[in-house]
């Protein structure tokens, strides 16, 4: 039987002891500026702004994306993606279906063929009881913590060392556990008067991690105590404010490390940090290598 557009995304209600994630491509990518063909999917894309600001348009609407950000391509839904910031943006796209239900051989396996539509392959999207499809509000801004996540699986993909397979299976349902939390702490605080002005402060500190943020400093902005301000930061971001500032300032210098020639001195003294050796220490604790190795590596991927 052959399904209507508008029934896309196919969704299967499933408890996750059900989820069985299978991983069809996962790499960095780089994009000139312009926008690519419509398309649609067989399976769903985790697409990752790792650099630059991007745009998908999807059912009518247009979601504007920065650095930082992701959005949730479903199968069988018609979007258009656009590189919008200049020269490229950079990405990393993990592309996957949540049972193990596609047979891929090829990225073109993953594209549908207008002109000869295969109905059976269209994936369907896992919803569990208390939460909603993760492509109902498909943009997400993902913790440090699952943005590592991302990077190990596009490496364990990569690599392909023996269990490689495994590895991407626990890893992706890691990942999709990281945005399910982040959609209910999300859907918890949209509603708050002070949703709009949080987003803003949010926006601000993507865009300009190196100013002097401080949990005092966001309080007077929204004119709340220190508590009640980091309560509902917390609530709307995920983390607290200062975890959150972090979360951005080392996402950025692990950025500047892979894709620049500066140095680490430079480049802790571009984000804000207070001196070479605070940044090098939280740097390797998070990472478990120092900075000069980190660029290294992912000059080898």
């Amino acid at each position: 039987m052959k399904a209507n557009r508008s029934s896309f995304p196919l969704r299967r209600h499933a408890p996750v002891k059900e989820w069985s994630p299978r991983i069809h491509y996962a790499q960095f990518q780089r994009m000139p500026t312009g926008s690519l063909p419509d398309r649609r999917i067989y399976d769903f894309e985790l697409l990752y702004v790792s650099q630059g600001e991007a745009a998908t348009t999807m059912l009518g609407q247009r979601h504007q994306l920065s650095a930082g950000q992701l959005i949730v391509l479903p199968a069988g839904v018609y979007h258009r993606n656009e590189a919008v910031s200049s020269p490229d943006t950079r990405f990393l796209g993990i592309h996957f279906d949540f049972f193990d239900e596609l047979d891929i051989q090829t990225e073109a396996d993953m594209i549908v063929n207008e002109d000869h539509i295969q109905e059976h392959r269209f994936a369907h999207e896992a919803v569990a009881d208390g939460f909603q499809p993760l492509s109902q509000q498909p943009v997400y801004t993902p913790t440090l913590a699952c943005v590592q996540l991302m990077e190990q699986l596009v490496q364990e993909f990569t690599l392909r060392p023996i269990g490689y397979e495994l590895a991407c299976k626990a890893l992706m349902l890691n990942i999709l556990t990281h945005l399910l939390r982040l959609q209910q702490s999300r859907s918890r605080s949209l509603t708050t008067q002070y949703s709009g002005k949080l987003m803003a402060i949010i926006d601000e500190i993507e865009r300009k991690p190196a100013e002097p943020w401080s949990n005092a400093g966001i309080a007077e902005r929204l004119n709340l105590s220190l508590d009640h301000a980091a309560k509902l930061f917390k609530q709307m971001a995920g983390l607290p404010p200062n975890e959150f500032l972090h979360n951005v300032r080392h996402r950025e210098a692990r950025r500047l490390l892979r894709e620049t020639d500066l140095s680490v001195e430079q480049i802790s003294e571009q984000l804000g940090y207070s001196g070479i050796h605070y940044f090098s220490r939280l740097f390797r604790k998070h990472e478990g290598i120092s900075a000069t190795e980190y660029r290294k590596l992912s000059r080898v991927l």
